[in-house]
């Protein structure tokens, strides 16, 4: 099996390389769209702001090619992000692969922004990305714009409101939180990934 990171430019590419590697499989870093169309199974890491991320994978002509796959794609934080039709942060069109908009969190009293931390997520029953990962587990939150609860939501989060920890539309999944940061429910979360 060919699993590969799209080298979107982003700081985490390392620690999700490194958390794959850890469970067993070979992963290959690489925006060659030979390496990626013959992928069985990619990731889109992305950190930083919407509008700036957006820019990079332009630049790199990696919207175009993100365009023609067709095997399953898994966009982690800001990459889950990526996936919807428009961002809030910096007022910014993505790639349209997920049926939602990404929308600014409401702070408010005992509220924080950004919400940054261990949390809770209720994952949809059933749902193979969350296989062997019991409601109420914790993962590990960095943002301040997040994807409404929708007919796309695979697992909701609780922080001020209810959020989508977990989307997805045909080939295209995202979660908020940091599955390389997650400790094992992180870990088991890749792997079903990897297993679908």
């Amino acid at each position: 099996m060919k699993t590969v990171i799209i080298d979107t430019g982003c700081a985490n590419l390392s620690s999700v390389r490194y958390a794959i590697e850890r469970l067993g499989y070979e992963v290959t870093v690489s925006r060659d769209p030979e390496v990626v169309l013959a992928a069985d199974k990619l990731l889109l890491p992305g950190v930083g702001t919407a509008k700036e991320a957006m820019k990079n994978l332009h630049e790199r002509g990696l919207i175009e090619l993100i365009d023609q796959l067709h095997q399953p794609v898994l966009g982690i934080c800001l990459g889950m992000q990526m996936l919807v039709k428009h961002s809030d942060e910096g007022d910014v069109d993505c790639l349209g692969k997920v049926d939602a908009n990404c929308v600014h969190l409401e702070g408010g009293e005992g509220i924080r922004l950004p919400h940054m931390g261990w949390n809770q997520i209720t994952p949809m029953p059933e749902h193979p990305l969350f296989k062997d990962i019991p409601e109420g587990s914790f993962f590990y939150f960095v943002h301040s714009y997040a994807v409404p609860v929708g007919e796309y939501t695979l697992a909701t989060c609780q922080h001020g409101q209810a959020f989508s920890a977990a989307i997805g539309q045909e080939n295209f999944f995202g979660v908020q939180f940091h599955p390389e940061r997650s400790g094992a429910a992180g870990a088991q979360l890749l792997k079903n990934f990897l297993e679908l």
